[in-house]
């Protein structure tokens, strides 16, 4: 029997081990708090398909996770981790008043949600956060979702959905950032040019470097960091060295986002060379940190001050000259959408 307790229920692939696991899709940390503090009555419950690699129900800021171990593992393993999956989600309807399901990516959460909720009455919606809207995302066909079903988290994304697959989702809204992460007043800035993220082919941190190399010869005391992890790290550090830049760029590794966002308040500019993004997180952060953004992608229709959205490398170039070249930091912060505005907005869905 139902307790009556309105409950939604999220599926990601992954979430937070533990509280001290910071590093672990920050944006969706800083979401489900947003939404806790959006209701206080609501009882969330996250189901994590593949990490944290353990199974088992643990409490993460008075929220219940229920991790399921899937390790990203072949076909039949997946056959068993939906069903097991299934089984546990019709366990959480039959306790619980639960409101809807929300999923994260158009992926196999959507596919496992828009079942429990066909099977169920229950609303669902997938958010669409960047990479599912790329062509010959297999799970589409398997999903077949309305519009009316789907978020997407910026405008781009949106567009990409809509021209890759005819089906223009319903909504968009970003993820937002927590405006109570940041410390006041902001502290001298000691860093020239900041990136973050994995350190992955998609995110382009060779440009990053190419840039740093090729600004150094006017700046030779630029100091640059980039802090993130991934699998591109020793040709990264094989690419320092070869550009002789040891002493004006530095691979800080995997950090805190706590962190992060020291780091982002020290920071004149955020360098974001990401050939895709759905709405990368670290430049929000960044301008509200005070930082100025330079990036290829523009996530929104809109314009936000302080962020420059460039064409090609040349134009990277050129841009971040005449920043750096300016005496003065922003020091101002600019906010695109706070976490708060999204997590009612995400809610709202559900009324």
């Amino acid at each position: 029997m139902s307790n009556g307790k309105r409950t939604l229920v999220i599926l990601t692939p992954g979430f937070p081990k533990d509280e001290a696991d910071t590093a672990c899709l920050p944006f969706l940390q800083t979401f489900i708090r947003s939404l806790v503090k959006a209701d206080a009555s609501l009882n969330i419950i996250v189901i994590a398909f593949e990490y944290p690699f353990f199974s088992k129900e643990y409490s993460w800021h008075n929220v219940t996770v229920i991790a399921c171990n899937g390790r990203n593992r072949g076909k039949l393993h997946k056959l068993f981790l939906w069903r097991r999956i299934w089984k546990r989600i019709q366990q959480l309807v039959q306790r619980n008043h639960v409101i809807g399901f929300f999923s994260l990516w158009l992926g196999e959460c959507a596919m496992v949600g828009k079942y429990a909720a066909s099977k169920t009455g229950i609303k669902h919606f997938t958010w669409i956060l960047g990479q599912d809207a790329k062509e010959n995302n297999r799970y589409v066909k398997r999903v077949h979702p309305a519009g009316k079903n789907l978020v997407a988290i910026s405008d781009s994304i949106a567009e990409r959905f809509r021209k890759n697959y005819q089906c223009t989702p319903g909504y968009v809204i970003p993820a937002g950032i927590d405006t109570g992460l940041f410390t006041d007043p902001l502290p001298a800035y000691t860093i020239d040019i900041l990136g973050v993220g994995s350190l992955i082919p998609l995110k382009q941190f060779d440009v990053f470097i190419k840039m740093i190399s090729l600004l150094s010869k006017k700046y030779p005391t630029l100091k640059a960091v980039i802090a993130g992890e991934g699998v591109d790290r020793n040709k990264l550090q094989s690419l320092i060295e070869q550009y002789r830049l040891q002493d004006n760029l530095q691979l800080r590794g995997e950090t805190a986002h706590k962190n992060v966002l020291e780091l982002m308040q020290q920071s004149k500019i955020l360098l974001h060379p990401s050939s895709y993004e759905g709405f990368a997180a670290v430049c929000a952060e960044a301008l509200y940190a005070g930082a100025k953004v330079v990036s290829f992608v523009q996530p929104m229709k809109q314009d936000f001050e302080n962020w420059y959205v460039v064409k090609n490398e040349e134009e990277m170039f050129s841009c971040l000259d005449l920043l750096l070249d300016e005496k003065l930091r922003s020091g101002r912060r600019v906010l695109t959408y706070s976490s708060d505005r999204s997590a009612k907005e995400i809610l709202a869905l559900y009324k």
